[in-house]
């Protein structure tokens, strides 16, 4: 890993030409590479995609020099590259008949399969030839796991103006950029706003309104249609690494943050964190999260793990390369992150996302999701979390007599499994599962499995289940008194969608 003054931006529309000519792209790895050399680097195995490379194509030397960090012969750098400006502006350093980068250039594929490139710190490319570990103070993290999730669960539609809260090296910026017509990056670290000014260059994208600052700090007064932010969320002793620590007690710096929103979104705008929170020893995490809310938004939080202090404390100490350190020295930092736990009655680190909405109705009726959701889900989630406050606002306007006259269809992705014994005449249970977006299954009783196979937007709900209390012998008015609960929970899951007028069928 090394911290050196970061290149101009002046040729990099000459250095992406380059680029692209020679396939340096996301696909052009995975077809020089293949699969198994490819998953290796997100390993930081790099003895697959050295062998892989040994050839000397424009790829192999470009995949050498940036990806994998080796020198080459100026010869073969400058048979693919423009080399006079790409030392003049301080991508490359000559020396000795060779050339190395001076930092880290990795393919990465945009939406609609747009060519981009994330550029970072020598070695700090998440999952790329260096690893992570060992970080220096002030060093940019390329792409990584975090950074495509927060991505994909980020509302993309058109917008006036977006954020990206501690930018780090442009990768939520770049994607803001699509459909941004404004896009204002901050960072704490100022290292972070020079990689995202190259990152934005170098994949051919509109700059942004880079600012130094903390927060909210840089953009005081200021309001936005969209917000982002993959903050240091890491709950740690002290603040040793800008990339990961926020520097405030547990998770006083994610409270912060989302506390703050309310104030910089525009109605109707968005705002997507991904977050650490803690679980403690006399508070609901539920509870904890509820109380972040900011007055005059609807909330979506979903948590998708939780470790324990030992757990933790572990990831986080081999991330900065503590395990590789004196075991005296280790330990002791281990029991400083025991300590700083013992002291604050944490129990467990819950990781998740935290998707906030601006919204009129959430001033007096807030929408407010709170949910533990572990399981595989479907990227990109975007439209998915747009639907989801979609059916609040729907579900927040209708009482128990509206459901009944409303319609419905069963969501496409929606399949229906019966499970039993084999050869039973009726199933033990139905399982409502979606093969799309958050996945979800619900187990749901004969009157909610006919219920939902019938719905087609022909006919009332009302109607429906006065249908099947004739086939089933069951009293109409009860049924209807006992229904709409279930009725409101499938709509909410996604299960079923309701159909506007224009859009019914004559049933």
């Amino acid at each position: 890993m090394s911290k050196t003054s970061l290149p101009a931006p002046d040729h990099a529309t000459r250095l992406r030409e380059a680029l692209l000519a020679a396939a340096f792209t996301a696909d052009g790895l995975l077809d020089l590479l293949g699969a198994p050399a490819y998953a290796a680097l997100a390993r930081s195995e790099t003895v697959p995609a050295l062998r892989a490379t040994r050839g000397d194509t424009p790829l192999d030397t470009l995949v050498r020099l940036f990806l994998l960090q080796r020198p080459v012969p100026a010869g073969r750098a400058a048979a693919v590259l423009p080399l006079p400006e790409c030392v003049t502006d301080g991508w490359l350093t000559e020396s000795d008949g060779e050339v190395r980068a001076s930092v880290d250039v990795r393919p990465y594929s945009g939406p609609d399969d747009q060519d981009w490139f994330i550029v970072s710190d020598l070695g700090c490319a998440v999952g790329g030839a260096g690893g992570i570990g060992s970080h220096e103070e002030g060093v940019v993290l390329g792409i990584g796991g975090a950074s495509t999730t927060l991505a994909g669960i980020t509302v993309r539609r058109p917008v006036g103006s977006a954020l990206d809260i501690g930018t780090g090296s442009g990768i939520q910026a770049l994607h803001a950029s699509q459909h941004a017509t404004r896009v204002t990056a901050t960072d704490l670290n100022p290292r972070a706003l020079g990689f995202t000014r190259l990152t934005l260059a170098l994949s051919g994208a509109a700059p942004a309104d880079l600012r130094e600052g903390s927060l909210y700090e840089p953009v005081a007064g200021e309001t936005y249609d969209l917000i982002v932010s993959n903050p240091p969320f890491v709950i740690s002793p002290g603040a040793r690494l800008t990339y990961r620590d926020g520097g405030m007690a547990g998770d006083d710096l994610c409270r912060t943050l989302v506390q703050q929103t309310g104030d910089r979104l525009n109605e109707g705008g968005y705002a997507h964190f991904l977050a650490n929170w803690q679980h403690t020893e006399d508070e609901d995490w539920q509870d904890r999260l509820r109380s972040w809310v900011p007055y005059g938004c609807d909330a979506w939080v979903v948590q998708r793990e939780v470790q324990d202090v030992t757990q933790y404390a572990e990831l986080w100490l081999r991330d900065s390369g503590d395990h590789r350190t004196d075991p005296a020295e280790y330990a002791a930092r281990y029991n400083a992150w025991l300590d700083e736990f013992e002291a604050s009655g944490t129990k467990g680190v819950g990781f998740g996302w935290i998707t906030l909405r601006k919204s009129a109705a959430a001033a007096g009726d807030p929408s407010i999701v709170i949910e533990e959701w572990p399981h595989a889900v479907e990227q990109p989630l975007g439209p998915a979390i747009e639907t989801h406050f979609a059916r609040q606002d729907y579900l927040r306007d209708q009482d128990d007599a509206a459901l009944l006259a409303g319609y419905f269809t069963l969501a496409a992705e929606v399949m229906q499994e019966q499970v039993g014994l084999p050869g039973a005449e009726d199933p033990e249970h139905v399982v409502l599962r979606q093969n799309r977006g958050m996945r979800r299954a619900t187990k749901v009783d004969a009157v909610g499995a006919g219920f939902a196979g019938v719905c087609d937007g022909s006919l009332p709900a009302g109607r429906i289940l006065d249908a099947i209390a004739q086939l089933m012998n069951e009293d109409p008015v009860l049924l209807r008194d006992r229904t709409p609960q279930a009725i409101r929970l499938l709509v909410e899951e996604g299960f079923l969608e309701p159909v506007p007028p224009a859009g019914r069928t004559a049933g």
